[in-house]
């Protein structure tokens, strides 16, 4: 088999399990009109038709689905083989794929990682940052980090910290607004909510009154996709906002951020490392998920900071 074939059958798999050309381009880092060539000269070769093509997506023909079972397998063995090689030395080396929502990424991952790239010199983190739900498996991604206890069978996951939440506001807009003393308070004052960019839907804000967790959806003023807008414009006196305390920790620190509400502030979820079976053994995944309780200590600081 050529090397021109593998790369066509790497390119079809990786777009058949993503969905489209322009997802497997960026998980192979190449340009989705390099993917589109491959497979279509992998289809020449083969004399088969693997897609049916539309302006929008990608379907497999029979026989497309027939060679996707069988490229799978070849392409997990092939992880195998490099696992074990890679698990044969002790020394972290080579490449690690580390994918995390966009806001643990920017405030908590990012600026720690100079650190461990001093500790790990011979190693190249590829941090991939967004809120898609990665396929770890089907993208050979090293670890993931997400929010939420995520059952995948074919996964291990270690729980790292509480993923907590708390409504904020700046100091002048309370001065200006007065302080809410409790959740039914909110329909007086500028609400800033945030909306999911994966599914479009805006955030439920829980508030815990009495034994119950209660989740009310302000009417707002604006609505932002990102967290780091959301507490951009509370800090700016654009009124309240849930944020979550990772996130509000650094604007409460130098005082632009004040927590309010924090007796009905809930535990939300929990931050969870994921990674492959395949990658139990891999000395570049021992030293990071090491690493990752430096970075998720046991009380979080920012819960401190906030919660006292």
């Amino acid at each position: 088999m050529s090397l021109d074939s593998l790369t066509g059958i790497v390119a079809f798999t990786r777009s058949a399990s993503l969905g489209s050309y322009t997802a497997a381009a960026r998980v192979l880092g190449v340009s989705p009109s390099a993917v589109s060539k491959s497979v279509q000269r992998l289809e020449q070769r083969l004399g088969l038709r693997l897609f049916t093509r539309t302006t929008r997506s990608l379907s497999l023909t029979p026989e497309g689905r027939d060679l996707h079972e069988r490229a799978l397998r070849l392409l997990r063995e092939a992880e195998e083989i490099e696992q074990a090689a890679v698990a044969a030395r002790s020394e972290p080396a080579g490449l690690l794929k580390v994918a995390a929502p966009l806001p643990i990424g920017v405030h908590l991952l990012a600026p720690a990682l100079p650190r461990f790239q001093r500790r790990y010199p011979k190693l190249l983190v590829d941090l991939r940052l967004s809120d898609r739900m990665v396929d770890l498996i089907e993208e050979g991604i090293d670890v993931a980090i997400r929010v939420g206890n995520l059952a995948d069978s074919r996964l291990i996951s270690r729980q790292l910290a509480p993923h907590r939440v708390c409504a904020f506001a700046s100091p002048a807009y309370l001065e200006r607004r007065g302080m809410p003393k409790h959740p039914d308070d909110l329909i007086h004052h500028d609400c800033v909510n945030f909306r999911y960019q994966s599914s479009g839907q805006a955030l439920r804000w829980p508030f815990r009154i009495g034994e119950r967790v209660v989740e009310i959806t302000p009417e707002p003023w604006m609505i932002l996709d990102a967290s780091d807008g959301v507490a951009a414009t509370l800090a700016a006196g654009g009124g309240v906002g849930i944020s979550p305390t990772y996130l509000a920790a650094s604007h409460v620190e130098r005082g632009a951020l004040v927590p309010i509400l924090r007796e009905f502030a809930v535990e939300r979820s929990v931050m969870t490392a994921l990674w492959p079976e395949s990658r139990r053994g891999s000395p570049n995944v021992k030293a990071f998920l090491a690493f990752l309780d430096g970075i998720f200590p046991s009380p979080a600081p920012w819960d401190t900071l906030i919660f006292g």
